[in-house]
């Protein structure tokens, strides 16, 4: 309220400045035309001689002989003025010649008038330039003073409160902060036994897996102040910025504690000093060095908690993950079955839902989702039900939705050739088939030819459980897979497209990842032999090789990536060949009706049952085994 009132008060100040700076103008303008054009007396009796004189005004105070004449001219327009020092020999000349004139008396100039109003006007005028000078140059000033302090936004008990409630699908991460919590509460417990709490806690975690709101759910509990930054808002072209915006930061944290300070996205400020080619950038390195000494600068039990979040922790320096430091590593990661329906029950709440929508069943197939992709699930679902014109969400709207989140929209208005449409057809026929087949990677839920996204066509398997770790014969299974769709197109076409592109690029990793990583080659052993692709500092070892093997090692890795695709590809062949009858019959509904689903689509071993007895052994045991698997949106997985 009292800045709006200086602000009007400035306002109104500079409008009157500028009314009496208006004012001055009009009146030096109105003096310059009444004493402009100006002639002598001498030319103004040359004139009157030659009879050019027509109208005259004589303007004159009675108590002084001097006077101003104002005359018009014989075929000119313009209005002159003369001063005379006498008016009376003025009148004579006029009289002399015989000319009509007018005499006026107006009052004498007084001092306020001649010398006291136009120095008042200037003064004014001076005034209010300086007046708008001074404050571009105090807004400048001001900037320049503020540049160095901190951008940390502070929330408190009077903004909303976020608190564990909120926070669904964490409880193992939950349990880990209650101490630091309990700190906050009552620090006074923790001091008398010794006990040193953790300056620091460091979030770790997938993108979307609920940091940020996990830490301000600690600040909520605890009912203290919440410090948030950005780690890209240290960091400034200047040098020093950074560092001085810490400082400020921690200064404003003591005058508030206990409190807390989350740094979000850290690792734009705390990547590790003296990396990549030419060094790292000063300001970064200063910024992070008076992180380093201002996490080392307050007491241990001073209430200040600096909680950050990152996704990669690799990257950071050292230095600020020892301990006095960041003591506390929190891996916050992507929630199981129980944590997705939890997390779906909370962004649900405000979402009507129609008595058909299942919670746990989607739950139950979204393996993989974190909390930010589950929200955006319900919200697409949303938006599906809101264009139809209902007011709540339907099974069928998180179906929608799921495919429109994990592949793309659907493009069902592109034209494809019929030529394109069987190529398509066929394609994900075999991966479908491949994927009902094999244990571990189906069941499939639903296939489409509808051009989706940048591919056209798709093959959704339906995960039902949680898995920690991936093994071998799984990884097989999905390269098998992974080459359904360039086999099934060998097969019908006798020849190949470039559809199988993405399969074969995804296969190749899978295969060299067992090699190189995982030790599943007999022929390499348990030796890890991956170069660490991933390294984000470039030119840490710059002019060194950064493999770790010699060219022999290198052609047996090549051998065994080629054995393993080779290998899966005839096994993906033999199956096919065998389940010929369900291919050209799933190609041929595809082409019929575009989309298929999981009913549908294992009718269709039913009805073209395989002569050969194993495989149709394997095909009754995976039916049985899937049986258990209900029809629900699941994780997408394009094979196309």
């Amino acid at each position: 309220m009292n800045k709006n009132r200086n602000y009007k008060g400035t306002s109104g100040l500079t409008l009157l400045m500028f009314v009496a700076l208006a004012f001055f103008v009009f009146w030096f303008t109105n003096r310059v035309q009444v004493r402009g054009n100006t002639i002598s007396y001498q030319s103004f009796v040359k004139a009157v001689e030659k009879d050019q004189v027509t109208d005259v005004s004589i303007s004159q105070n009675k108590e002084v002989p001097t006077g101003v004449l104002t005359i018009s001219m014989d075929g000119d327009d313009t209005i002159y003025t003369v001063n005379v020092s006498d008016v009376k020999e003025a009148e004579k000349v006029l009289e002399d010649a015989k000319i009509d004139y007018e005499l006026e008396n107006v009052p004498q100039e007084t001092w306020f008038s001649q010398t006291l109003a136009p120095t008042l006007i200037m003064l004014l005028g001076v005034a209010l330039l300086f007046m708008l000078m001074n404050r571009q140059g105090g807004g400048a000033n001001a900037k320049a003073m503020s540049f160095g302090k901190s951008r940390a936004r502070m929330s408190t008990d009077q903004d909303k409160r976020v608190t564990f409630e909120n926070v669904a699908g964490l409880k193992e991460e939950k349990e880990q902060l209650e101490e630091i919590v309990d700190f906050l509460k009552a620090p006074q417990k923790y001091i008398q036994v010794g006990a040193r709490i953790p300056k620091g806690v460091l979030l770790e975690g997938p993108p979307g897996t609920g940091k940020t709101l996990l830490a301000k759910a600690v600040a909520g509990e605890a009912g203290v102040p919440f410090f948030t930054i950005s780690g890209s808002d240290f960091v400034e072209m200047f040098v020093g910025v950074g560092a001085s915006r810490v400082r400020d930061l921690f200064q404003d944290a003591k005058k508030n504690a206990p409190c807390i300070i989350f740094i979000d996205e850290i690792d734009a400020v705390a990547r590790r000093r003296g990396s990549g080619l030419g060094g790292g950038h000063d300001e970064r390195e200063q910024t992070l060095n008076q992180l380093l000494v201002e996490m080392d600068g307050f007491g241990v039990n001073e209430g200040i908690i600096v909680m950050a979040a990152t996704n990669r922790k690799d990257i950071l320096d050292p230095a600020i993950l020892r301990p006095g430091r960041f003591d506390r590593d929190v891996i916050v990661g992507r929630p199981d079955v129980q944590g997705r329906e939890e997390i779906l029950a909370v962004h649900a709440k405000n979402k009507p839902l129609a008595d058909d929508v299942d919670l746990k069943q989607i739950a139950q197939t979204t393996a993989g989702f974190t909390g930010a992709d589950l929200e955006n699930l319900l919200n697409e679902a949303a938006i599906v039900a809101a264009k139809e014109n209902r007011v709540f969400i339907k099974q069928s709207d998180i179906r929608h939705a799921f495919v429109k989140v994990g592949i793309g929209t659907e493009k069902k208005s592109r034209i494809v050739s019929e030529k394109e449409r069987r190529i398509t057809a066929y394609h994900e026929a075999g991966h479908a088939i491949l994927f009902h087949l094999l244990p571990d990677v189906g069941p499939v839920y639903s296939v489409s030819i509808v051009p989706t996204g940048g591919a056209g066509g798709y093959t959704m398997p339906l995960p039902e459980k949680d898995e920690m770790f991936n093994t071998k014969g799984k990884m097989l299974q999905e390269i098998t897979v992974s080459l359904g769709g360039r086999v099934a197109e060998e097969e019908v076409f006798d020849d190949i497209t470039t559809g199988a592109s993405q399969d074969i690029k995804q296969a190749t990793a899978i295969a060299k990842s067992m090699v190189t990583k995982f030790g599943m080659s007999e022929e390499l052993g348990l030796v890890n032999y991956d170069n660490d692709s991933d390294e984000v500092f470039i030119g840490r070892d710059f002019g060194h090789t950064s493999r770790g093997y010699g060219e022999s090692v290198a052609g047996t890795i090549d051998q065994e990536v080629k054995r393993i695709i080779d290998e899966c590809y005839a096994k993906a062949k033999a199956l096919l060949k065998e389940y010929d009858p369900v291919l050209q019959a799933c190609a041929k509904v595809l082409l019929e009706k575009e989309k298929i689903n999981r009913e549908e689509f294992e009718a269709l071993f039913d009805a073209y049952p395989v002569n050969n007895a194993d495989a149709q052994a394997d095909g009754a045991a995976q039916t049985e085994a899937n049986a258990d698997g209900e029809t629900a949106a699941e994780q997408p997985e394009e094979q196309a």
